[in-house]
């Protein structure tokens, strides 16, 4: 099916202009576990020896460059224009085959690359499974940080868009995003016989705008088919779910400022479907929680995602 007649699978619930305004803003609010540490301070970029290109080419039309900086104890990529994907691979001695793609969340304006990303791939591969975190392209920010420290002050203070966005425009509005979600299956596949992976178990698990991404790229990825697929705080808004669905896990904070109160259709969706799903909301938590270590019980969605992809088979090797 081609990509103009999948994108027609997603109806949402509510305006996807304004579930991707929450997620950007999303990004940027200070929690108040960590308020001490929300100032965002330029870093250099790191070094990333394991990273490769994947070949979507630069973001048509972006003019600033790539840039980093730490926040919350944790670093962050922006204005990123041109995609990769690093391998974590487990030790050999205790390799399932199945793998990962990690999308970490940021608003399609930055990307947590740290708590979101890197923490969350090296944490999947101590338990056999390949993890391949996604530095996917991102919409442009202001190149100078104060700048672009302004114009995140000026989302907050906006008020929110009224016009509704058709949801085929909105996904269309993804289009380099979902198109590095599906290079990275292929690389994967390519691949796979390099890194002991089995090209039919590869999942992939998103953080807010990355969950947004996961969703898209199982709705509207074509050929990328994940096996299955982890929505960790990112918007529940009801989808048209294909017949073919992958499993889903769903994870949310009931005090996520931005998608709590949004119901839960995307899991009556899934269930409607009758394809499988778990979802798990905590009392607390808020949002962005990712890796970070927290007094609440959604510290724990983690190791409640592994038992989950346990059950699906995903730590065995398979025969």
């Amino acid at each position: 099916m081609k990509l103009n007649r999948k994108l027609r699978l997603l109806r949402v619930g509510r305006p996807v202009h304004i579930l991707a305004v929450a997620a950007s803003l999303a990004c940027a609010l200070p929690l108040a576990a960590r308020a001490q540490n929300d100032r965002m301070t330029p870093i250099a970029t790191p070094t990333q020896p394991n990273a490769i290109v994947l070949d979507t080419g630069p973001l048509p039309g972006a003019t600033a460059g790539e840039a980093w900086h730490s926040q919350y104890g944790s670093v962050f990529a922006r204005n990123v224009t041109v995609a990769t994907l690093t391998p974590f691979l487990p030790d050999p001695a205790r390799a399932s085959g199945a793998a990962v793609i990690v999308a970490p969340g940021g608003g399609f304006r930055t990307l947590s690359m740290e708590n979101e990303g890197w923490d969350v791939a090296r944490a999947l591969a101590a338990k056999g499974v390949a993890a391949f975190v996604l530095k996917y392209r991102l919409n442009q920010t202001p190149a100078d940080m104060a700048a672009f420290q302004r114009s995140t002050r000026e989302m907050f203070s906006a008020p929110a868009p009224r016009p509704r966005m058709d949801p085929e425009q909105a996904l269309k509005g993804l289009a380099p995003q979902i198109a590095d979600a599906r290079a990275a299956f292929a690389l994967i596949r390519r691949r796979s016989g390099e890194w002991h992976v089995d090209p039919d178990r590869i999942g992939m698990v998103g953080f807010s705008a990355g969950a947004m991404l996961t969703l898209a790229t199982t709705l509207a990825g074509e050929d990328a088919k994940p096996a299955f697929i982890g929505d960790i705080y990112g918007p529940l808004a009801p989808v048209a779910v294909p017949k073919d669905a992958p499993p889903l896990f769903a994870a949310l904070a009931a005090d996520d400022p931005f998608f709590s109160t949004g119901g839960i259709g995307l899991i009556d969706s899934w269930r409607a479907a009758k394809r499988p799903a778990e979802f798990h909301l905590y009392e607390q938590g808020g949002h962005g929680f990712g890796m970070y270590p927290k007094e609440t019980t959604s510290t724990g969605w983690f190791d409640a995602f592994v038992r989950w992809i346990a059950m699906h088979g995903m730590l065995k090797p398979a025969h």
